[in-house]
């Protein structure tokens, strides 16, 4: 299996979005992509965190940067998320798990004291060259939005 390697060319993916989308990754090629996993939505901490990149949408807009969710959610139910939330960008369904596999987020976590399969709430950042450029593991989410949008201004 072929992982997204910071420095390297992420593969072209193409995924169900909202919208009624099939997004394909060189659809954003002159645009920095901010790629962001989430465990499941409508969870507090999941919610949390799309708010956020909505509430500062404007910001990554002025850095020529697109944001992108990702779960392994239907697109039925990220349709319900996204319109509640007001999300103005796209969530893209991983339900096959390949993305997830691209960028190496599924992980053994413990749940309630059992171990269960899930997604590490990470992020990514891909250039407009398409260069895996930065990565976020293990995100906290009341701080992360914020590393996202300095990094990307010192970057600038």
């Amino acid at each position: 299996m072929t992982l997204a390697t910071l420095g390297s060319a992420v593969p072209d993916f193409e995924i169900a979005a909202t919208g009624e989308k099939t997004v394909k990754l060189s659809d954003y090629r002159g645009k920095k992509v901010v790629l962001y996993f989430y465990p499941k939505d409508s969870t507090p901490g999941c919610t949390q965190e799309g708010q956020a990149f909505r509430d500062n949408i404007e910001q990554f807009k002025q850095l020529n940067t697109v944001i992108l969710g990702v779960s392994r959610d239907s697109v039925k139910m990220h349709e319900g998320f996204k319109c509640k939330q007001e999300f103005p960008f796209d969530l893209l369904s991983d339900q096959d798990e390949s993305l997830c596999n691209l960028f190496d987020v599924i992980k053994m976590k413990n749940m309630y004291g059992k171990q269960v399969r899930g997604i590490e709430r990470s992020t990514f950042l891909i250039d407009e060259a398409g260069v895996l450029v930065k990565e976020w593991r293990k995100v906290q989410v009341k701080t992360h939005i914020a590393e996202v949008l300095s990094y990307l201004q010192s970057a600038a």
